[in-house]
């Protein structure tokens, strides 16, 4: 990689770190990170990550939002729109590219789990609609966990992107 690739990954990375320790809410800031990182945005795509923190609204049950929201990162700059939704074989490279994200994830996490991720993270997992999990979540070092974790995943994606040949405006 060059070194204006370079920087993006590292703004990625940071952002990320930056935006899951001040606003929360994995998916979005992923989403935030590598949009930002790339020049590029799409607020409906922003949005519609608003519930899929911690493994799906705060449930830790489903996949991490972080790896959703890249997920979706791809998939928009990738995926088959309306015009092409009977061609089964349109979804193929983004079929593709969120494969390659996913086994990264899964080869650093161990799991695409949130709850499992919090497990191997810091030893347990937290309900956090409970005020005093929220509290012991916090105490536990979650937020430099998440914070650490959302940046990894957008310095992922972005260079999956970017080596896929994404060119910034």
């Amino acid at each position: 990689m060059d070194s204006n690739k370079d920087k993006i990954l590292m703004n990625a990375y940071e952002l990320g770190k930056k935006y899951e320790q001040k606003c929360t809410g994995c998916a979005q800031t992923v989403i935030a990170a590598i949009f930002e990182s790339l020049g590029i945005w799409n607020e409906d795509v922003f949005k519609a990550a608003s519930g899929l923190a911690d493994g799906l609204g705060l449930t830790g049950d489903g996949t991490c939002g972080a790896l959703v929201g890249a997920s979706m990162v791809i998939g928009y700059l990738n995926g088959r729109g309306k015009e092409d939704f009977e061609d089964m074989y349109k979804p193929m490279k983004s079929y593709t590219l969120v494969k390659k994200l996913h086994d990264n994830y899964v080869k650093i996490y161990g799991s695409c789990r949130c709850h499992d991720v919090q497990e191997n993270l810091m030893g347990r997992t937290f309900n956090l609609w409970n005020a005093d999990e929220m509290k012991e979540a916090f105490k536990s070092g979650m937020m430099t966990h998440c914070s650490n974790l959302v940046g990894t995943i957008a310095k992922i994606a972005t260079k999956i992107i970017l080596t896929d040949g994404f060119q910034s405006k």
